[in-house]
Formats: structure tokens, C-alpha cells, sequence
């Protein structure tokens, strides 16, 4: 399915339109989904639900999985990973989100874009945004993640910030463990190197990954990298 527009910008479009209009905000987006080519807004959000990215990606993971997604910032890798999590819960699992990044209130937005809200999800879906996130803080703090669950960390490059962390390397080794003992998958969103020249590759690839320390990328089961657009996006393995 091919839209104008990523869908939450479809839904912020139909938000403008009902403030400045003074209509009902499902009125708006029932004019949107008819200039999308479809009946009712209800149907273009089962049809994109069905073939999204990040339902492919999730339908895709497998138990002890570690999937890394790559982008430039503001290319939606966020809100992909988010989207994937939200997913886990849809399927009867658990998502939880831990990100250096954004504040609990930021990544509820974030989810209120997606049309997703936190609060009917419970406990299913959960959110941390401490300082002390770590390989060691994930896996104590997800006792809950079991079989088939996805833990999203925002981001691979900030795991290793403080000094009393271990090396990037043996966390990265430790995560991908705990993801094989608990059957569960962990998704690791990744800055891309400053040397990346779109002009030259449309879309990153693992060779682009910046490591500030090293990694081994092989214990990455698979990949995803976004490019300049929506549409430009790249899986491998």
C-alpha cells in the first residue's frame, strides 16, 4: 500500500485541518483517507496496520533475535521501533522501550502520534527513560519479557556513556544472550557515521554504523536501514 505521506503525518495533516476548519477530528480524517483513495479512515488504518514496516519487521523476528535499525536523525527510526514494540502487545506480548533520548512524556507523544496510547496497553508496554541504562539494567529490569517480547533500546552508541558501564562489546554480547535465554528479540537503534554521503548511497548500510567503540555487528541477526524517505528503507538477513 502506497500512501502520500507516512501515516502519522497523515494524522497530524487531519489535526491541522479539523483545528482550522472547526470540524469533528474524525470528519478530517475521513476526508484524508478519501484523498488517499480509500472508503474510510477505518480502512486505511487496516490496510496499513496489515503491511506496514513495522508489522513486517516484527512478523519477521524470531527468539533470540537482536535486529538493529540505522538512520540519519529524524528519519523515523524512532518511531519504527516504537511502532514494532507496539506490535509485540498487539500480538498478546510485552514491548518495553528504554531510551536515552526523550522523556516518558515525549515518547507518549511519540506513541499519540501513532495512534497508540500507552495507557491501554497497561503494563504490557513500558517505558524508561533512567540514567542508568545498561545492558545489566535491561536485563534486570524485564523480568517480564518473556517468550516472543521485544525490548527496544534508543540507542546502540549511548549504552556505554558512563565509565562504570562495561565496554559497548561484552554489553552488546550480554544483551544478545539474554535475548537467547529468554526467546525474546531486541531491537538496538543506531546513529549512522558522519563520513554517510546520501548523495553517493540512497541508504545506509551496516558498513555506516558509528562505532565510537568496537562491536561485533555479526551478533546482529538482522538489519534495518532508513534512508531520506519513508520509501527508501533497506532490510537485510
Amino acid at each position: 500500500m502506497k500512501l502520500s505521506a507516512p501515516i502519522f503525518h497523515l494524522k497530524r495533516h487531519a489535526k491541522r485541518l479539523a483545528r482550522d476548519e472547526g470540524i469533528d477530528l474524525h470528519v478530517a480524517l475521513e476526508r484524508i483517507a478519501t484523498g488517499e483513495g480509500f472508503g474510510s479512515w477505518s480502512l486505511l488504518a487496516a490496510r496499513y496496520a496489515a503491511s506496514s514496516p513495522a508489522a513486517r519487521l516484527y512478523a519477521g523476528l524470531r527468539s533470540g533475535d537482536m535486529l538493529l535499525i540505522g538512520a540519519r536523525p529524524g528519519r523515523g527510526k524512532t518511531l519504527l521501533a516504537l511502532e514494532i514494540a507496539a506490535e509485540a502487545v498487539s500480538h498478546g506480548r510485552s514491548g518495553l522501550f528504554f531510551t536515552f533520548e526523550y522523556t516518558e512524556a515525549e515518547v507518549r507523544e511519540r506513541l499519540s502520534t501513532l495512534g497508540i496510547e500507552p495507557s491501554r496497553a497497561g503494563p504490557s508496554l513500558a517505558i524508561d527513560c533512567s540514567d542508568g541504562i545498561c545492558a545489566d539494567y535491561i536485563i534486570a529490569k524485564s523480568p517480564s519479557a518473556g517468550p516472543g517480547s521485544v525490548v527496544v533500546i534508543d540507542y546502540l552508541q549511548l549504552l556505554d556513556q558512563k565509565r562504570e558501564h562495561p565496554p559497548l562489546a561484552e554489553q552488546v554480547a550480554a544483551l544478545k544472550a539474554f535475548a537467547e535465554e529468554g526467546r525474546l528479540a531486541i531491537v538496538l537503534l543506531s546513529q549512522i557515521d558522519r563520513s554517510y554521503d546520501p548523495a553517493l548511497k540512497p541508504v545506509p548500510d551496516i558498513a555506516d554504523v558509528r562505532l565510537p567503540n568496537a562491536v561485533d555487528l555479526a551478533l546482529f541477526t538482522r538489519t534495518h536501514f532508513l534512508g531520506s524517505r519513508a520509501a527508501d528503507a533497506a532490510s537485510a538477513r
